[in-house]
Parts: structure tokens; sequence; C-alpha cells
């Protein structure tokens, strides 16, 4: 007689962590694809992004979050309000510590609110590969003391080591319950809003020193052409005519760089030829206007 089949199992696991400690490449480890960009750009990620993995029974959402971090402008305020709220709705929350920065002030912080949020907890030491075995341990040792962690993960999210034992946990971890989301689905971002944080990824990536992070990018048009192809317009904003200089660069070279380098990822996501054309705007106090907020998909803090 043929065994019953397991039931499945469902939930949210929230990432949080100080800015750059590899939440998104950790993500996208996971989940096996692209779903959040990646910068050595601190405070890349904006907005709360949901990778959703199949492991044996079990369907986990995957929520990266903004770095939390000491806000000073309210663009700040409102990541670090979206990355909490990512963790306060969650089944799980997953403190994701650099092991090569270790306990610096921003995840003290961290771990003395995570102290009193009612959510099992664990703690994901990264990039384990670069410290000394002797340093892992103290970290480990002195992030337990000031919060009771359900387990401890060591991991490398750049090479995959430690991933497997991660998941299988997280997976065992899950409540009984119905998937929420299609099998065959990776992430429940609109691929008009991935397209434009792949450009927004590719601004920094080639601007990393120049520009600053206030810069945003919008999908403006995504249209079906009779070819099979895409068409796919987008507006980089900036706040001041001397940073659309640098974004359009000596002869147009600098966008034309980002340009190509969005459209090959944008075109492997969708699976079709894509011809994306970039204009830039100045958009002065963007940073102040709600509708923005809304438009990334975030809360205008008061």
């Amino acid at each position: 007689m043929a065994g019953r089949p397991e039931s499945r199992r469902c939930g949210f696991v929230a990432i949080i962590g100080a800015p750059n400690a590899g939440k998104s490449t950790l993500v996208n480890r996971l989940v096996g694809t692209k779903v959040s960009i990646v910068s050595r750009k601190v405070q890349t990620t904006r907005t709360m992004v949901r990778g959703i993995a199949i492991v044996k029974n079990s369907q986990i959402v995957f929520v990266d979050t903004p770095g939390i971090f000491a806000p000073r402008r309210r663009l700040d305020r409102a990541m670090v309000d979206t990355a909490w709220s990512g963790a306060e709705d969650a089944d799980i929350v997953a403190l994701l510590v650099d092991a090569g920065r270790g306990l610096v002030s921003e995840v003290t912080n961290l771990l003395n609110r995570l102290a009193s949020l009612s959510r099992p907890k664990i703690l994901i030491i990264n990039k384990i590969d670069l410290v000394k075995p002797e340093t892992l341990l103290s970290l480990t040792a002195e992030a337990n003391a000031l919060v009771g962690f359900e387990h401890t993960f060591m991991v490398s999210a750049a090479n995959g080591d430690g991933l497997d034992d991660l998941v299988a946990w997280m997976a065992d971890a899950m409540a009984e319950g119905p998937w929420l989301y299609p099998e065959d689905e990776v992430s429940d971002v609109p691929l008009r809003q991935l397209a434009a944080e792949i450009t927004r990824e590719k601004l920094f990536e080639r601007l990393h020193q120049e520009l600053p992070y206030q810069a945003t990018v919008e999908t403006e048009q995504w249209r079906d052409r009779k070819d099979g192809s895409i068409r796919v317009e987008q507006t980089i904003y900036v706040t001041r005519d001397s940073h659309k200089k640098i974004v359009i660069g000596k002869g147009g070279q600098a966008i034309k760089g980002i340009s190509v380098a969005a459209r090959k990822e944008i075109a492997a996501i969708v699976e079709r030829p894509v011809h994306l054309f970039l204009f830039v705007k100045v958009r002065q106090g963007w940073i102040d206007d709600p509708e923005r907020y809304r438009a990334m998909g975030i809360e205008f803090p008061k």
C-alpha cells in the first residue's frame, strides 16, 4: 500500500540585516534565479522583494528587505520601516550578519530590537570563507548571548556553502498549509518592476563612485511587438543636472553601456528579444514626493 503523501507546507522567511550583508545574493541563490538586484553600493534594495522556492513539500517565500541602518533622510526612513514591517509579518526572521564586519553598531542595534520581536528567529553568518573559524565561533556566541536564536547557520551566499542545511531546516520549519503561489512562480515582482530594478543595478555597477544612490528607474512602457520581441522604455530619474551628465557620460558612452548590460539581462529573464530605450530626466525633490514612493511600492513616511 502506498504511503500517505506528505502534507504541503508554506511560510514566509524575512531576511534582514545591515546594508551589504549579502541579503539579495542569498535570496537569489536560494530561489535559484535572480529576483533581487545586487550592488556594492549600500542601500540598493529599497522595497520588499519576495522570492519563492519549493523544497520537498514546502513552498518557502523569502522576503528580501532593505538594509537596516540609522536613517537620515525620508527615503532612508521609508526603507528601514519597510524592512521592519517585513520582519514583523514573517513566520521566521533570519538575521544575516557579514562575518568579516562582525557585530558593528548597526548589527548590535538590530540585535537589540530583535530581542523583543515575538517571532522565531535564526542567525545566518555569511561570508564564512573570508574569516578564521575562531572568529566565527566568537561572533556566534556573542550574537546568541543577545538574542535567543533557534538555530545558527554558517554560509557563503556567494559560493553556496552551507545553504543546503539552511534551506532544509527552513522547509521543515514551515507550517502545514496550502501553497500561496503557482508552482512555477519564482517571484511576485512584476516584470516591469524587475526590469527597472535591473537597469538600476547596472546604473550603480557602472557609476558606483560617481552617482548618489537617490537615482531611481521607472519602466514607462512595456509593449509586445508582432515579431515576439518586447519594446521597453525606461526613465532614469536623478536630482541634479550634474548627475544627468554623469549618467549619459561623454559621447553617451555611460548610458549606452548601462543599456546594453540591462537589455541582455532582461532578455535572459523574459526569454525573448528586448529593445530597451533609456531616457534620463532631472526630477528635483522626488525624494519628498509621495507618488514616487507609491511607484516604488513603499510607504511614504510622514
